[in-house]
């Protein structure tokens, strides 16, 4: 069996706030094999942004992780130094984010800031780090590298950014890379080149990714698994085909059944009545029962904890089979 690269263990996130700790991640619980694609998905505040933040070390003032461990290749990082976890950060785990513009530096060069991160974490001068990152660019697939290499940011359209962001994130020879919307801003054409070089990467390097978005169409032609978020706890998590054509939970059911499919005629897509509930008002139980029409007395009351659930795992109180397919 695959030793975890990446394994998170309870984790707990919340912000202290004049009227008490706003809890938003709540018990978070997985891990990411060597070579693996892990999606997380879900709703805007499920939580999918904050865990990434978490593992990388960036949680905004003044959140803070109040409970759980976070382990890389075993060795526990999130009660790291801020020194020590900024070597990490680079070298070990890179990072994608949703806008490359908040990413780079509009006063330098390209090749400088790439060349800057690859000085950083890799034991090679100026000259070798300036070849690394033409190739490094060449990798992620910006034309005319050698070329392009001195220019700045605003000279490149926002699929060449997010492909420089891309190489940024390489430029360490990272393990693991934390992707948080890597496509979302970008053309359904751009997006498919994205997707495509992260499974690249993925099979050539060996390196780890986790995927956060919430768009199921990228998940399920990018991933290996997925951990579908609701209100900073895991609804369910399984491997990607068990999770999208046969979900075990009510909220994993109706994610799937809001997404049209081209071989079949449906009048109307299925609809989650409700919203996200706030961090202040959290219900107890099962937190998606208030929007679930298949909860009852004990969802209202006790939290479910996850569980085998056919081929996926749920924190659901239903049978896998009692909570729906979807074919």
């Amino acid at each position: 069996m695959t030793i975890p690269l990446l394994e998170v263990r309870h984790l707990r996130v919340e912000f202290p706030t004049r009227h008490g700790n706003l809890l938003a991640l709540d018990d978070i619980s997985f891990d990411i094999a060597p070579g693996e694609i892990l999606g997380v998905v879900g709703e805007s505040g499920a939580g999918k942004s904050l865990t990434g933040a978490a593992i990388i070390g960036l949680l905004d003032p003044p959140g803070r992780i109040a409970a759980g461990e976070i382990l890389l290749e075993g060795r526990r990082i999130d009660k790291l130094p801020y020194e020590q976890m900024r070597q990490i950060r680079g070298r070990q785990i890179g990072a994608i984010f949703q806008d490359p513009l908040t990413s780079l530096n509009p006063l330098y060069t390209v090749g400088r800031q790439l060349i800057e991160t690859i000085t950083t974490h890799l034991p090679l001068s100026q000259a070798q780090a300036r070849k690394r990152a033409i190739e490094l660019l060449e990798q992620t697939g910006i034309p005319a590298a050698a070329a392009r290499i001195d220019q700045f940011p605003h000279q490149f359209s926002g699929g060449m950014r997010q492909r420089v962001v891309i190489a940024l994130a390489l430029a360490g020879n990272p393990k693991l890379i934390v992707a948080d919307e890597p496509t979302t801003a970008l053309d359904v054409s751009i997006q498919a080149q994205i997707i495509a070089l992260l499974k690249s990467i993925c099979k050539e390097q060996g390196a780890a990714v986790m995927l956060i978005t919430h768009d199921m169409g990228v998940i399920a032609e990018t991933c290996d698994r997925v951990a579908v978020l609701y209100a900073g706890r895991v609804a369910e998590i399984g491997p990607v085909h068990a999770v999208i054509h046969q979900p075990a939970h009510p909220y994993t059911v109706g994610l799937m059944g809001a997404i049209p499919a081209l071989d079949q005629e449906v009048e109307r897509l299925l609809q989650i009545d409700g919203a996200m509930p706030r961090l202040n008002a959290i219900p107890s139980g099962c937190a998606f029962n208030p929007r679930c029409s298949q909860a009852f007395d004990r969802c209202r009351s006790e939290r479910p904890e996850l569980t085998s659930a056919g081929g996926t795992t749920a924190a659901c109180w239903l049978p896998a089979n009692q909570s729906g397919q979807v074919s």
